[in-house]
């Protein structure tokens, strides 16, 4: 558990990491977005198969050559990957944390 002192964030720190706040943003979007098209994952072999699918998505952009790659599209794979991450700790372990 964080202490409240631990999350007091300086403002300059915050105001030049700020991107992992937006792209957490994004990856929460997304996470929602999904969980409300597909509901939760019904196991842990679900889970995996979509995870692995996004990976396996980020990886053919990734093993284009350079000056063919699109980093948008690198993003929205690495977003979506993100995302069912956060559904398969959420919907698979998350109750550990109860």
């Amino acid at each position: 558990m964080t202490s409240e002192a631990e999350m007091l964030i300086p403002v300059k720190l915050l105001d030049e990491t700020m991107r992992p706040y937006e792209l957490s943003d994004l990856v929460l979007e997304e996470y929602f977005k999904a969980t409300k098209r597909f509901g939760p994952f019904k196991s842990a072999h679900e889970g995996y198969a979509v995870l692995l699918e996004e990976v396996d998505e980020l990886w053919e952009e990734i093993k284009k050559k350079k000056n063919k790659r699109k980093k948008k599209k690198m993003l929205e794979e690495a977003i979506q990957v993100s995302a069912m991450a956060l559904r398969f700790a959420n919907d698979i372990c998350g109750d550990v944390l109860d």
